[in-house]
């Protein structure tokens, strides 16, 4: 079978074997958390793979415990307090230029998610034609956590989930395994640990066999384990359908049971500004494309990087660890008709 080395860097490897392009995300210590050069290389790779007569492109990592653990949003945080706005923005317009490349891509790109994929990991993935789990795959958009918003297109994925489960989950922040990923439709394809590395030269070696067919052969006719937000499908469609954050925690509240109440726990503990900005903008962003949904988020990060929650919620959870960030009283003030936020004072 040939193979052409593309590129390699320190944290990304990216080669042509049997006409497939494989790239592999190995920044192993840190579960592969994204930085502006490793964005940058992927991005010049598929860029520079688009007229190379490939039959497929396939995204894998090279930790065996981790897919994409997100953006280094610690060096946001950093760039934030050292006055270095421009660093910040230069890393999440190319990460989002990145994300649409993936999803106009114009060979089927597979994503390969063996392990936990959060934030730009999942910027990363499910933009893609095929998102293929393994029985170790945990998926989650935990942004509103740390003062943030769930962002990499977002505010056009999650809004276009069944029902209310792309807002319970950009809201809650909550793990989904890789049966929920499934069953949400955030994932395609089930192939077990041991299998999921053998895609690339599957693919390779059946040239005139459908992604989807080879996939299939590959994998196992039921992930391990059921989706637990099957079962709790109708609560989440009728709470999380609210127009606001008091109605949903009414709703909640009148629903009752353990699950309700984790659930209001949950809200309770996250950052009351980026829970009311990620409810507004997935209602907003079901309406629009992709690349205005990115472009809009593009505009909001330049805000919201510079509020106090955001600051506070990355000392709490990734350089004090005591995951007790103390939320300031909210300054999003709604959003215009393009999607950008106005700020109290």
């Amino acid at each position: 079978m040939a193979t052409a080395t593309a590129q390699t860097t320190d944290t990304v490897r990216a080669e042509i074997r049997g006409g497939i392009g494989v790239i592999t995300v190995d920044r192993v210590k840190a579960l592969n958390a994204l930085t502006t050069p490793m964005v940058e290389a992927i991005d010049t790779v598929l860029q520079d793979w688009e007229n190379a007569g490939l039959r497929a492109v396939v995204l894998d990592s090279a930790s065996p415990k981790a897919f994409c653990a997100g953006g280094d949003i610690r060096a946001i945080q950093e760039n934030s307090l050292a006055g270095d706005p421009e660093s910040s923005e230069r890393f999440f317009s190319t990460e989002y230029q990145l994300n649409h490349r993936i999803a106009a891509y114009p060979v089927p790109f597979i994503s390969l998610i063996d392990g936990i994929c959060m934030g730009g990991g999942m910027g990363l993935s499910v933009h893609g034609a095929f998102r293929v789990v393994s029985g170790n795959a945990t998926l989650s958009m935990p942004e509103t956590g740390i003062g943030f918003f769930p962002d990499i297109g977002a505010s056009y994925f999650l809004s276009r989930l069944p029902g209310a489960l792309g807002t319970y989950l950009g809201l809650t922040g909550v793990r989904i395994s890789a049966a929920d990923a499934l069953y949400t439709g955030l994932a395609t394809h089930f192939i077990d640990s041991a299998a999921i590395k053998l895609v690339p030269a599957a693919l390779a070696d059946h040239p005139h066999r459908p992604v989807d067919e080879t996939l299939r052969a590959l994998g196992s006719p039921s992930p391990v384990g059921e989706s637990t937000l099957s079962d709790h499908r109708g609560q989440i469609d009728w709470c999380f359908s609210a127009d606001t954050l008091t109605e949903i925690d009414q709703r909640l509240a009148a629903t009752g049971g353990d699950w309700a109440a984790a659930t209001r726990d949950t809200l309770n503990r996250l950052s009351p500004q980026s829970l009311q900005l990620t409810l507004e903008l997935l209602a907003w962003g079901k309406q629009r494309t992709l690349r205005e949904c990115l472009a809009a988020e593009l505009q909001i990060t330049r805000d919201v990087i510079r509020t106090p929650d955001f600051i506070e919620g990355i000392r709490a959870a990734l350089v004090d660890k005591d995951r007790n960030p103390n939320w300031g009283a909210s300054r999003f003030g709604g959003l215009d008709s393009d999607g950008l936020p106005r700020w109290k004072h």
